[in-house]
């Protein structure tokens, strides 16, 4: 968990921003929780009340300090899409919790931020159709869940075949990749998906799940995309997105390694290359 903590002494240190700049989201309420997930479930994880087979599904400890961050991150995950309809692009320094279903915990996510934004803003009226766009190396299995049946927001997860979660669900646009594959493939799989399903979708907002395990010394991941492949991939769904005028938010996603400050600064490449792209289109 300390990863957030070191990706923001990062991204401070290196001048990207200041801590005074940083925005410091509200805990999300329950009641915009439950627009993705089932009241029971909230209450049991708030509770620290989840079944033993929940807790082995999540494979974290459940603490209060754990609780409270939790449902702090989901709202930033909510603030980064405000931030990201005013201003045309936000990140989170947290987020991408895609495997979290509607009443369990999975893989580390509790809650689906993904999800939970896209109910959100579609109910509100906010946008009439959101695109996730979901680069992390796993599949984005419990978002595709949770938004099967909501025609407006377009799940797609782009990961490698041979991983997590051993059953797969069904996205609107799942492209499984082959282990070991490298950053000039890789990098064309992302420019082909995006010339397709952006045109075609028109959607008012993107959601990037901007996960870093995809890296070559992730210890979970199984691709193989360097520093620059990462940063080249983000600059280019960012630099699709905006060169559309299309809204779009950045969360980290995934990211494995014992070397905590490496993985930190591997999910500050996602807001370098933001900082980079704003000045290309400027």
């Amino acid at each position: 968990m300390d990863k957030f903590r070191l990706l923001r002494d990062h991204l401070v240190a290196s001048g990207l921003t200041t801590d005074a700049a940083l925005l410091r989201p509200e805990i999300c309420p329950n009641d915009i929780l439950a627009l993705a997930h089932d009241r029971a479930y909230i209450e049991r994880y708030m509770h620290g009340e989840l079944s033993r087979e929940d807790q082995r599904r999540l494979g974290l400890p459940w603490s209060e300090a754990l609780a409270r961050r939790t449902v702090r991150a989901v709202g930033g995950s909510l603030l980064a899409a405000e931030q990201a309809l005013e201003h045309g692009i936000a990140c989170h320094l947290a987020g991408g919790t895609h495997h979290a279903h509607y009443d369990h915990p999975a893989g580390f996510c509790i809650f689906n931020d993904l999800a939970v934004i896209s109910h959100y803003l579609l109910e509100a009226g906010r946008v009439h159709k959101v695109l996730i766009f979901d680069c992390d190396v796993h599949q984005g299995d419990g978002t595709a869940r949770i938004l099967h049946d909501t025609a407006d927001a377009i799940t797609v997860s782009l990961h490698c075949e041979q991983n997590f979660p051993a059953r797969k669900a069904e996205s609107d646009w799942d492209i499984p990749l082959p282990r070991g594959m490298g950053d000039q493939a890789y990098l064309k799989v992302v420019d082909d998906a995006l010339n397709y399903l952006l045109p075609l979708y028109r959607p008012d907002l993107v959601l990037y799940d901007a996960g870093v395990d995809v890296h070559k010394d992730d210890a979970l991941g199984y691709l193989q995309l360097t520093d620059e492949g990462v940063a080249a991939r983000d600059e280019s769904v960012l630099r699709h997105c905006l060169g559309r005028d299309i809204p779009v938010v950045g969360v980290i996603g995934g990211g494995y390694s014992k070397d905590r400050e490496a993985l930190a600064r591997r999910h500050g490449i996602l807001h370098h290359s933001a900082s980079r792209v704003l000045g290309y289109s400027q």
